[in-house]
């Protein structure tokens, strides 16, 4: 025989998700099991800090469900077909980095409004021994490589 489902009140069903929730961080369980391990570690106000990017993915993965996102997936426009499948690879990206830490898009936010920069590990050189620098790529000795950046050095 089947057994009755408990009926909960709002206010019992609030207390007890929040005894789950807590009982859920006394054992360990914060969420970040299924992400690797080189960004699980990074601090909360980091850009892409993997609850951001979880939330990121929530939230995408809700507006590719709306009519309006439904309607553009089977446009006859091709610029409306774009949106959606700029939407779609963004997601696809965001859940890569969780499990691989490697950020594979050129923007990152929660409606990618912000665009990611270049970062140079291993430095070229010149036959002088001098670094080979490009316009806009971030270096770990003096940051971001820019026009006035380059005057102080050519002066």
């Amino acid at each position: 025989m089947a057994k009755k489902k408990r009926k909960l009140t709002e206010e019992q069903r609030l207390a007890a998700s929040e005894r789950l929730a807590k009982a859920r961080l006394a054992r360990g369980h914060d969420g970040s099991a299924s992400v690797h391990e080189d960004i699980r570690d990074l601090p909360e106000d980091h850009a892409l800090h993997w609850k951001k990017v979880k939330q990121w993915i929530k939230n995408c993965e809700l507006d590719i469900k709306t009519k309006d996102m439904r309607l553009k997936r089977d446009s006859k426009n091709w610029k409306e077909r774009n949106d959606y499948t700029k939407l779609q690879v963004y997601i696809a990206n965001m859940k890569t980095y969780l499990k691989t830490g490697v950020w594979l898009d050129m923007f990152y936010g929660d409606e990618m409004q912000h665009k990611t920069r270049w970062t140079v590990l291993k430095k070229g050189y010149h036959d002088n021994g001098e670094v080979k620098r490009v316009t806009g790529l971030w270096y770990d000795d003096i940051g971001v490589w820019d026009k006035t950046k380059k005057e102080e050095y050519e002066s």
